[in-house]
């Protein structure tokens, strides 16, 4: 058993997360951090945190003390701007849910994120993990964003196989990719029957894309009047290999990615609530390019899943264990 710690259990990703560890069998939850609701019992959060088949939340405490609790992995789920002033626990595995330890150089923060990292100097202590393509390793890890993991597993098995110019990759998010805290923009009037791009040419995500692809990308992302849910489509030219093949190899024994057969789209529906992949690659009949697309849960393989699943390689755990895969969902 490894001991856990939560520490901003009460956004979306701190809720899912918490969620996965009360049903891994070998993570034991010892804290859960909320500035807002410390000193309430867990079900202030959720009601449902009663129904949980046996394991009990404790009550929450204050995140700089579930910072410190000294559990064996503590996953941080704050803002990034709050998530780049943390000092990480002497003892343990921090993982980071948040955008702020993705990039060694601090000049990305200032550009892409707005703000001036903290603890710039600290920055190469933290390792990017995406596990099906850059495996966990060390005591401090940073979660892949959501829109950057459907673009990743997409087109990280086929990089060096395409041309890497005009690559574009379109994205589409379900509201809660944007967070808890509420805005303007996220208004039902605003959202519901409609669809609309957002940071267009300027959202953080473009970076992480490119450099874990070796090459610069177009990506424009757009907000869907739906819960949560993400689809990547990523349109690029083959430098003439066979990329549904390269796919098919690099995703054979994965048990969180599908590579659809031949004709099958990937669907929301199906990955909502998962922490599943599911990936689809079409040749475009009127132009040389080739469309491949990936569907994704931005809460679950985008956020809280992937932050299990890391958890899990790190600590010699099943891979898959304490992740939603199984079950056929309407």
């Amino acid at each position: 058993m490894a001991s856990v710690s939560i520490v901003g259990a009460a956004g979306y990703t701190g809720q899912e997360t918490l969620d996965r560890v009360l049903a891994h069998p070998q993570l034991e939850l010892v804290a859960i951090g909320s500035d807002s609701l410390a000193g309430q019992p867990a079900t202030a959060l959720d009601p449902r945190l009663n129904r949980n088949g046996g394991k009990r939340a404790p009550i929450f405490i204050t995140n700089d003390a579930a910072l410190a609790c000294g559990a064996d992995i503590t996953f941080v789920c704050l803002p990034n701007e709050r998530a780049a002033a943390i000092e990480p626990p002497a003892r343990g595995v921090v993982i980071d849910l948040s955008g702020a330890h993705r990039f060694d150089d601090a000049e990305v923060y200032r550009r892409w994120y707005g703000f001036d990292h903290p603890r710039a100097g600290e920055l190469g202590r933290w390792s990017y993990a995406l596990p099906e393509l850059v495996p966990p390793h060390g005591t401090l890890i940073a979660n892949p964003g959501c829109y950057a993991t459907a673009a990743l597993l997409a087109l990280g098995p086929l990089a060096g196989a395409i041309d890497p110019a005009g690559v574009v990759v379109d994205g589409k998010s379900g509201m809660t990719g944007a967070g808890k805290v509420p805005r303007p923009s996220m208004h039902a009037g605003a959202v519901l029957e409609n669809i609309s791009p957002y940071k267009v040419g300027v959202h953080q995500h473009a970076p992480e894309i490119a450099a874990h692809l070796g090459f610069d990308v177009t990506f424009v992302p757009h907000l869907l009047p739906v819960r949560r849910g993400l689809l990547a489509t990523c349109y690029v030219r083959s430098g003439g290999a066979g990329l549904r093949a390269l796919l098919e190899a690099h995703y054979a024994d994965s048990p969180v990615v599908t590579v659809l057969p031949e004709g099958a789209t990937p669907d929301l529906s199906r990955v909502r609530h998962t922490d599943a992949a599911e990936i689809a690659l079409f040749d475009d009949g009127f132009t040389d390019r080739t469309i491949v697309i990936c569907a994704v849960d931005n809460l679950g393989k985008g956020a809280a899943g992937q932050a299990v699943q890391n958890a899990n390689l790190l600590f010699g755990f099943p891979e898959a264990a304490g992740l939603r895969l199984s079950g056929v969902l309407v």
